[in-house]
């Protein structure tokens, strides 16, 4: 199918595994980050959103550079699993999707916050006054009022793993089924100047980058009218 063989398939599924596992890890992480980022403007938060937009100028070699070293044999993380019988993290699955959750934390953490910070303190303070707990303050009232802003950062967050490589290269290497996703197999047809199917695998994903913006732009105008 698409002119695709086996491989392309192979990195296909490992794609969207990485991309699914990310932004799911990424909303338990990113939804009380950013509501406590959203409740003030002390010096710590402001160096915590410091730390969380690293990823956006930080170059992912760097990032991957650092986590290769911590993760692996004789870091600190991958020497301390070996030393309880686990394997280390680097060149794995479980490694480039700690690296990923890293680095996309931005695409996550940012639209939360934007939410929060328009949502404001009142809904939740009436709810609050009126009896309802924690749980319910936020199913029933934070979900609802911001539900664009968690749409928007799972949409981006899925969306900007995809196109992961440097990091991803640098820490997992290009193990067919465990560490080569979409990004670095398109690089290895390049290397192997195999370019048809480097450019069938680039325009899939192009088309797929310029369809998951227009969705993203469509849903922001769409909840900002709605909230007018």
């Amino acid at each position: 199918m698409f002119g695709l063989g086996p491989e392309d398939w192979q990195a296909i599924r490992l794609t969207f595994r990485l991309c699914l596992y990310t932004t799911l890890i990424l909303l338990v992480i990113a939804t009380p980050l950013a509501w406590w980022l959203s409740s003030g403007r002390s010096a710590v938060r402001v160096a915590v959103q410091a730390v969380v937009a690293l990823p956006l100028v930080l170059p992912p070699t760097v990032l991957g550079f650092y986590l290769l070293i911590a993760l692996g044999p004789r870091g600190f993380i991958g020497g301390s699993l070996e030393a309880i019988g686990l394997q280390h993290l680097a060149f794995s699955f479980e490694g480039i999707l700690v690296a990923s959750v890293l680095y996309s934390m931005p695409f996550a953490v940012q639209p939360l916050t934007e939410a929060f910070n328009n949502l404001g303190r009142r809904p939740v303070e009436v709810a609050s006054s009126l009896g309802a707990g924690p749980i319910d303050r936020f199913v029933s009232v934070i979900l609802p009022l911001t539900r664009g802003g968690f749409v928007v950062a799972a949409t981006l967050t899925f969306a900007h793993t995809i196109g992961e490589f440097g990091v991803i290269l640098m820490l997992g290497g290009s193990i067919p089924g465990e560490t080569k996703v979409l990004s670095v197999l398109i690089y290895d047809h390049a290397e192997a100047m195999n370019y048809d199917a480097a450019h069938r695998l680039s325009l899939m994903l192009l088309v797929f980058a310029f369809f998951t913006l227009f969705l993203v732009y469509g849903m922001t105008r769409r909840f900002s009218v709605a909230r007018l």
